[in-house]
Parts: structure tokens; C-alpha cells; sequence
């Protein structure tokens, strides 16, 4: 007999892993639940992680395809970030989906992050594409915040993953080691949440009003990659003092 909905959920709920120390709120409190929802039903539908992972891709990129297409509206604000919100919950169900399954594998997680890669470094430049072509903003110094957002986001991503790497060479634990975040961390940290993002996208029609949140969003990520860049490299040097004979 075929586990019901709600048992699947509940199961998946109770062998749900603590969030990383460095996880935002919106990913820990809105996304993972979202995206638990989303594995629950992809279970019983059987598809598999990779499944999950390319209905993420899907909503993503039609997102980023509709935001250069259609005009600055209200309407298209509103889609483009409804289909990114549901892109971001399928790039979690995927992972949640895995350990339903029985655990992940090595190719999954390339394949995650090879589209996280391609979203983070795209969404920025089709922002930047479709100031350009459906705002009076095409021929100002606002078209600079895009670009600049971008090479944060991908600095910060590639950042993250080579930390992780070099400490799991060495030994280390990761820097997301599960169980370390606490409530307060998170909130702070929701200005780097790509979730938050997602939504600020809602007000994309009031264009002047998104640059304002949208260019507050890249200053507090270019800071925090500013003072986490500081961190892992002392900790890397730490790493290398430790490994001194």
C-alpha cells in the first residue's frame, strides 16, 4: 500500500537535519518548509532528485526569460517572482527528496550546483538587460548595480564552495556543518537570503522602488562577502599553521 501524503511529509519532517550556522532566515524558516512540501509530492509521484533539480532550472530560467521579455509591469513583477519562489523551493525539495530516497549521489549534487551556478550568474545580467530595455533607466549610473551584484553573487558562491573544499581536503569540518545556527544569526543574515531576492521582485513594475531594495541588497552582500572573505582566509591560515610540522 502507497505511503499517504502526510505520513511522507511526517517523515521527512522528523529526520530533517539542522540548518547550517550560515544559513539566512528565509531559506531556514520559509524555503525548507516549501520545499519539504514539494519532495513529499515528487516522492509519491516517484521522480527522482535529478527530477527535482530540473523543475528547479525550469521555473528559474522561464523566470529570468520573462523578466527580459515582457515589460516593466506590475503583472510581470509579480510572475517573475512567483516562479523564482518556485524554483528556489524545487532547488530545496531536491536534496529532501534524496534522503527520502535513501541519500544523494555525487552526480545530484554536481548537477545542483551547476544550475546555481548558472542562476546566480544570469539573474543579475537579465536584470541588467531588462533595465536596459523596458525602463527609462538605460543610460544611468543604476545599470552599474546589476553588474556589480552579479560579480558578488558569483564571487561569493565560488567563495563558499572552494572553502568547503579545501577544509574537506585538509580535514576540516564545513563551514555549513549542520545544528549551528541559531534564530538570531538567521534573521541577519536575510539580506543575503536569495529567497528574499526572489520576492523583492513582486515590486519589479515600481522600478525605481525595486533599485532602491534591489541596490540595498547588493551593499549588504558585498559586505558580507567582505567580512566572510576575511574569515576563511584566516581560517585557511590556520589551517596551514596547523599543518606545520
Amino acid at each position: 500500500m502507497a505511503e499517504a501524503f502526510s505520513d511522507t511529509y511526517r517523515r521527512l519532517a522528523s529526520t530533517q537535519k539542522g540548518h547550517a550556522r550560515g544559513a539566512p532566515g528565509y531559506s531556514v524558516y520559509v524555503n525548507r518548509r516549501l520545499g519539504r512540501v514539494l519532495a513529499a509530492a515528487a516522492f509519491r509521484w516517484g521522480w527522482t532528485p535529478n527530477g527535482a533539480t530540473a523543475c528547479s532550472a525550469m521555473h528559474t530560467f522561464l523566470a529570468i526569460v520573462l523578466l527580459i521579455a515582457l515589460p516593466a509591469q506590475w503583472w510581470s513583477g509579480v510572475l517573475v517572482a512567483a516562479l523564482l519562489v518556485l524554483g528556489y523551493a524545487w532547488d530545496s525539495a531536491d536534496g529532501q527528496l534524496a534522503r527520502l530516497r535513501g541519500g544523494g549521489s555525487l552526480s545530484g549534487e554536481w548537477l545542483d550546483h551547476f544550475v546555481d551556478a548558472i542562476k546566480i550568474s544570469s539573474l543579475h545580467l537579465a536584470v541588467l538587460l531588462a533595465l536596459w530595455l523596458h525602463t527609462p533607466y538605460r543610460d544611468t549610473g543604476w545599470m552599474l548595480v546589476p553588474l556589480a551584484f552579479s560579480i558578488v553573487g558569483v564571487v561569493t558562491f565560488f567563495g563558499m564552495l572552494l572553502n568547503d573544499l579545501l577544509k574537506g581536503k585538509s580535514g576540516v569540518h564545513s563551514t555549513h556543518e549542520r545544528g549551528g545556527g541559531t534564530f538570531a544569526r538567521s534573521m541577519l543574515l536575510l539580506p543575503t537570503d536569495f529567497g528574499v531576492l526572489c520576492l523583492v521582485f513582486v515590486v519589479w513594475g515600481w522600478t525605481q522602488g525595486f533599485l532602491w531594495i534591489y541596490a540595498a541588497l547588493a551593499l549588504a552582500n558585498a559586505a558580507f562577502l567582505a567580512l566572510a572573505a576575511n574569515k576563511w582566509f584566516r581560517e585557511m591560515r590556520q589551517i596551514d599553521r596547523n599543518a606545520q610540522p
